[in-house]
């Protein structure tokens, strides 16, 4: 069993949904990068999704593209995102997601990432825009031991929640929304029924909803539609107003998990 499956449901076991926190690769600060990402971790973060700055990136919202500008502008580039990871691997042992559009990867060269990638403790990836239909072509026999997220969205149709289902490994990611990420207050009616939908579609994989979830208000809401939460905006916006210690960020991180109990 993957060690992304293997935590979610040991969350699962212990009464709870587990919590991924996506953070921008070095950002606020490249040089604290690292304590932050642990800190993140010991506050309740059961898996942490790392995103590689890129400048095209494809559904990502205001919040998190401007993230991606300023760690791009302070030189934070794969090789320096792999670097971290290692570095975050030798202090703690939570698993780690990277997400990354897929021009950096086929730059890199396929067999390079992947080789770069576990060398450096990854255990899954997440490459949005590579459609369902590309995935033979793309997740090559290199990405052989690490875990390959898919995303559904609220317009795919249940025999393609089926597919992505069938080729995922890790869980699947299902976007809560119609859009880009971000902080949403409002959720209507036709959201909980894609969720419902989908959740008792996905029978091979656990699931994790992301896009728009922010709040503890969220995650209550949720709770029943999935097997765990992903935050992204909410904690980059965070990072973003943080004083030095990243104090209100560490007390987010700690209310989201606490409604992750059940």
């Amino acid at each position: 069993m993957s060690k992304i499956r293997e935590k979610i449901e040991a969350c699962n076991s212990s009464n709870s949904k587990s919590l991924t926190a996506f953070i921008t690769a070095g950002y606020p600060n490249p040089e604290c990068f690292t304590d932050l990402v642990v800190n993140v971790s010991k506050a309740g973060a059961d898996i942490i999704e790392i995103g590689l700055p890129f400048g095209d990136s494809l559904a990502d919202g205001p919040v998190i593209q401007s993230s991606y500008i300023k760690s791009l502008e302070q030189g934070v580039n794969l090789d320096r995102t792999l670097k971290y990871i290692s570095e975050i691997k030798s202090k703690i042992d939570t698993p780690i997601i990277l997400m990354s559009s897929s021009n950096p990867v086929l730059n890199f060269g396929i067999d390079n990432f992947c080789g770069s990638a576990k060398k450096s403790g990854i255990d899954g990836v997440i490459i949005p825009d590579v459609p369902l239909e590309e995935y033979n072509e793309f997740f090559t026999g290199s990405f052989n031991g690490l875990d390959t997220i898919l995303l559904t969205t609220p317009t795919s149709s249940e025999n393609r929640i089926k597919e992505i289902d069938r080729r995922s490994s890790g869980f699947v990611y299902c976007v809560s929304v119609v859009g880009t990420t971000g902080v949403r207050n409002n959720f209507d009616d036709y959201v909980l029924e894609n969720l419902e939908r989908t959740y008792q579609t996905v029978t091979v994989n656990k699931m994790q909803i992301g896009f728009g979830i922010s709040s503890p208000e969220n995650i209550k809401q949720f709770s029943n539609y999935c097997d765990g939460f992903i935050v992204g905006s909410a904690i980059v916006r965070s990072l973003e107003k943080d004083d030095g210690d990243y104090s209100k960020t560490i007390s987010l991180i700690r209310k989201l998990k606490e409604a992750c109990k059940f």
